[in-house]
């Protein structure tokens, strides 16, 4: 049992310095360089691609729901259709570079 007012790790200016070096270091482990494509040249990030993509196969399926007659009802169509090329979009990008 732990004794009234202890805390788990002492804060001494050991580990205050520890920990003021550690947090910078978390926060910097997400920025590495983002996947890009080279086209005639020019650097395009993977992202863009990857939208475009979703937003292709959100096209392809509503052409599939409305060859299927069952586009008349998703409702309200404006927000189903953005909805799954964004659904379509994350999911490539996480397939491809995850």
């Amino acid at each position: 049992m732990r004794k009234r007012g202890s805390h788990p790790l002492p804060l001494t200016q050991g580990n205050i310095t520890v920990i003021s070096a550690l947090v910078p270091l978390t926060l910097l482990s997400g920025c590495q360089r983002a996947p890009t494509f080279s086209i005639l040249g020019s650097f395009f990030p993977a992202w863009l691609f990857c939208i475009i993509a979703g937003i292709l196969l959100a096209w392809g399926a509503h052409w599939f729901f409305t060859r299927i007659e069952i586009d008349k009802h998703i409702q309200p169509a404006i927000l189903v259709y953005p909805c799954v090329a964004a659904f379509f979009a994350f999911t490539l990008w996480l397939v491809i570079f995850s």
